[in-house]
């Protein structure tokens, strides 16, 4: 950590983990620039910490709205050192100019791992996490950090208000899709995640010496990932000697 009193960067800050993370952020009495459509969700925030807790708006599919926001936020901070990027693309070119920073990409398990029913979710994942892994390798030399966090089932609004559902039904898929919507419907409200301890566990990864590249987030998440690491491993050694026999011979 270079700063005593780092600024963030947090997009969709409004609820859920990104305002989670605002809150732990300012409760240590650091600086958060907290990004939203509406920054008037953060109202209560900005009138609890005063000129640390700075609310914007930001439409992340906008380039100008962007840059408007990042502008803002230097011009009231002086500079950014923890960029988060919790809903949508960022913006580092001011940490290359200092050589020093943070980025945090949220990603998900469904980063790591396929389910039936969200294909088009784990696409998006997975490209961050492709992104992210091949910007580590970019900015490290420059002295910027990139973690991907990687959350399970959290006590959000992600499997609430803010899933969207194909009123399609297809009775072909009721025993693999059908079910997922079922249980991911099911469990909405009760997920085992908490926002606020993801959020402390999120500021331990700042604060860490050597940062992670990945950031799982609750027991299902390791749980599942360390599953898939030896399915991996597994499908990897069952066809070794096919890999293998691809090369020109020795």
């Amino acid at each position: 950590m270079s700063s005593p009193t780092p600024t963030w960067f947090i997009t969709g800050a409004s609820s859920g983990l990104g305002r989670a993370l605002a809150v732990a952020v300012l409760s240590r009495g650091w600086r958060t620039a907290m990004t939203a459509r509406r920054p008037e969700t953060q109202a209560d925030l900005t009138a609890e910490h005063g000129n640390r807790a700075l609310a914007l708006a930001l439409d992340v599919t906008d380039s100008r709205s962007i840059a408007g926001a990042v502008h803002d936020a230097e011009a009231h901070f002086g500079a950014i050192d923890v960029l988060v990027n919790n809903a949508g693309y960022g913006y580092l070119s001011g940490m290359r100019r200092r050589r020093q920073g943070h980025i945090f990409n949220v990603s998900s398990l469904g980063g790591l791992v396929a389910f039936a029913a969200t294909g088009y979710y784990h696409a998006t994942k997975f490209a961050v996490e492709a992104l992210s892994e091949s910007l580590f390798h970019e900015v490290k030399p420059l002295g910027i950090d990139v973690t991907i966090l990687e959350p399970g089932a959290f006590r959000t609004d992600w499997a609430g208000r803010s899933m969207v559902e194909s009123s399609t039904i297809i009775e072909d898929y009721a025993e693999t899709s059908g079910k997922r919507r079922q249980a991911t419907r099911s469990i909405s409200g009760n997920q085992p995640g908490d926002p606020a301890r993801a959020a402390t566990a999120i500021i331990s990864a700042f604060e860490a010496d050597v940062p992670p590249l990945r950031l799982l987030l609750g027991a299902p998440a390791l749980k599942i990932a360390r599953e898939r690491l030896d399915a991996l491993r597994t499908n990897f050694d069952a066809w070794a000697e096919t890999t293998l026999s691809a090369d020109f011979p020795a």
